[in-house]
């Protein structure tokens, strides 16, 4: 008998558990050649390096202290920590014996830099040392530790080496001393989320439990009253009135996690609480959390979320505003935000299999967290806007790099998002060419290969590889989009309808050696209108294939974008494969096109411009910038 949803533990695999070949092949060979080493170059540009090598004298403050009473130098610990976190997963895709001696020797620093009681962090060991745990709101600690324990797991993974796991383990188990209700402890948590998801990675890798219940104390404590932050900022002699964002809803402690209703604050902070939230549930089968995160998970993308899966509007708070405010030219959407929507969607499907949580993480990877990321690996986006009057561009650092490490790591780390396992089930949440070593609690081992050429095509085949026949479900994700979806065993036809489950299609037989499972994905253009409440979309309409956004640029349409009108009823798209961006999909249509020449010197007049027939060519949203620089949209006109 199959067990319901939430009984149910799904676990993603580990990274170097899954081989990636085509669409995100070619990203990861991106990080692989550039983006690894170009991350480690700039931290180091930047003086990182010099914050945490003990051989010398400490470089004091670097990045001046702003008004809120920190720098972002604080959270260099954790810029490191996702810059080590991108080697591993390249390391594993492509050996490089330079670069991981480059990591070892950072490891060795934090090594030699940790406290003989376990403490590690460079800002408060070596230039603010008596303000240890004094600022929890607004100081990063917490943060910076649990970048450096997702930087442990993922480099023990790739590499075997021990070292910077132990030096994390020492940290956690000191973290375990310090924070509870205890007597001398600290009834307290992180101002930016981020520990709690890492401590569940930690225990997962080493299989300690403490680890989950550190984590579990952490969200179990936000937001409760008295409230942590007020009696702490008494405690150290600041004003209750006067700091950053001066709302406790800016990191979520506004409310116990359990009674929150509505996503409001920092986006990327909201993205990893709700990250925790979701992985604890899973492993303590906590309903209330569940259930509370199936709240905001309704908040957020019904009212929140712009059509690329980018999330948080306004840049000054780096996050949400009013419901339905969703401006193009000036959102904010920062790739942080977006990778960790991509980090909360694939934790919501630890509980079960449920395709509202795998078909928006597949929207907000391909085009929210993606475009951060140029093909050649060298420059990044830190916002995201959905149109850009040609000004907008890449860069190759930022006062607050957060962002690199962030979509390099999650490109990196790919496969382990595609699959993950139960005691008796596969579940397949995204595709794309790979191959996957599995293995299922009952014991059963299991190759699976995917050949696809997704997103560009539709046209997915798994072959099962085994030692010997096994019992097991395989679970794939059929899409909301995907109308008309198809699949066959071994050549056999199988009714969607009557195995469909939450979105996905569960096979469950005795499946042996070279089992072959055929699905195929309609990839029919859709336009997509955006609900009347969002006055910036009025009379506008985007176009989506398969999971992509697809935008108009200069480059390809000249200038006045916003002249060009896509009719209601959408003609056939002629599809051309675009050699100098990855083989992409560009999309040719039939549009009208308002003339801009012959309108005159007035800046208005009566009759409205002419319209001529013209053909407009679509290319991915995520691709754009990586050519020659100009205006771009995402919503067009829509005729009548």
């Amino acid at each position: 008998m199959t067990k319901s949803s939430n009984d149910r533990q799904f676990r993603p695999v580990a990274v170097p558990d899954v081989d990636l070949g085509g669409f995100w092949g070619k990203w990861q060979d991106a990080v692989c050649n550039s983006t690894a080493e170009t991350l480690l170059d700039r931290c180091v540009e930047a003086g990182m390096l010099k914050a945490i090598d003990v051989s010398q004298p400490s470089p004091g403050v670097v990045i001046p202290i702003q008004p809120w009473g920190g720098t972002t130098q604080m959270f260099w610990d954790s810029d490191l920590g996702k810059s080590i976190e991108t080697i591993a997963y390249s390391l594993y895709r492509r050996p490089n014996p330079k670069l991981e001696a480059r990591a070892d020797e950072i490891i060795d620093m934090y090594e030699k830099l940790q406290d003989e009681d376990g403490y590690l962090n460079a800002w408060f060991q070596r230039v603010e040392p008596s303000r240890r745990w004094t600022n929890l709101r607004d100081h990063h600690e917490l943060y910076c530790a649990g970048h450096l324990m997702e930087a442990a797991v993922a480099y023990y993974q790739a590499t075997g080496k021990r070292k910077l796991l132990d030096i994390m383990c020492r940290f956690a188990d000191y973290m375990i001393k310090v924070f509870g209700h205890g007597e001398g402890q600290i009834p307290g948590y992180c101002g930016h989320e981020e520990i709690e998801l890492a401590l569940v990675k930690l225990a997962r890798v080493t299989g300690e439990k403490k680890y989950l219940d550190l984590s579990k104390f952490f969200i179990d404590e936000r937001g409760t009253e008295p409230h942590f932050f007020t009696a702490e900022a008494v405690r150290d002699g600041r004003s209750l009135s006067d700091y950053h964002q001066k709302t406790y809803e800016y990191g979520q402690a506004h409310l116990p996690v359990r009674e929150q209703k509505k996503v409001v604050g920092h986006a990327v902070r909201a993205m990893y609480l709700y990250s925790g939230m979701a992985d604890i549930a899973t492993e303590y089968k906590d309903d209330s959390l569940t259930a509370a995160l199936e709240t905001l998970w309704d908040d957020l993308t019904t009212k929140q979320m712009y059509i690329t899966g980018g999330i948080g509007p306004a840049a000054s708070n780096e996050g949400f505003t009013d419901y339905y405010d969703l401006p193009n030219a000036t959102a904010y959407a920062e790739t942080c935000a977006s990778v960790g929507l991509v980090f909360w969607a694939s934790r919501m499907l630890g509980r079960g299999p449920d395709r509202r949580y795998a078909d928006i993480m597949e929207q907000a990877l391909y085009n929210g967290a993606l475009p951060g990321l140029s093909t050649d690996g060298k420059t990044f986006f830190y916002d995201n806007p959905l149109e850009s009057a040609g000004k907008h561009h890449r860069w190759k650092w930022h006062h607050c790099p957060c962002c690199p490490p962030n979509i390099a790591r999650l490109v990196t780390s790919i496969g382990s998002y595609m699959y993950a396992v139960a005691d008796d089930e596969i579940a397949v949440h995204l595709y794309g060419e790979s191959t996957a070593r599995l293995k299922l609690a009952n014991g059963a081992e299991v190759e699976l290969e995917q050949a696809t050429n997704y997103p560009w095509d539709g046209a997915v085949a798994f072959t099962a590889k085994l030692a010997k026949s096994a019992k097991f479900a395989l679970s794939l994700r059929i899409p909301d989009w995907a109308e008309g979806a198809s699949l066959s065993v071994n050549g056999t036809g199988v009714e969607l309808g009557a195995h469909l489950r939450d979105g996905y299609i569960r096979i469950e037989r005795e499946w042996a050696h070279g089992d072959r499972v055929a699905l195929d994905l309609p990839m029919a253009l859709r336009p997509q209108y955006a609900n009347p409440k969002v006055r910036q979309d009025a009379g506008r309409v985007a176009l989506m294939r398969g999971p992509l956004v697809y935008c108009v640029e200069t480059t390809d349409n000249g200038q006045d974008l916003n002249a060009i009108i896509l009719p209601r009823e959408l003609p056939a798209a002629e599809t051309v494969v675009l050699k100098d961006l990855n083989d992409a999909v560009a999309l040719d249509l039939k549009v009208e096109r308002e003339e801009t020449l012959n309108w005159g010197t007035p800046l208005y007049r009566k009759a409205p411009a002419e319209r001529q027939v013209a053909t407009a060519r679509f290319v991915p949203y995520h691709l754009w910038d990586n050519r020659t620089p100009g205006e771009m949209l995402v919503w067009v006109q829509s005729g009548r």
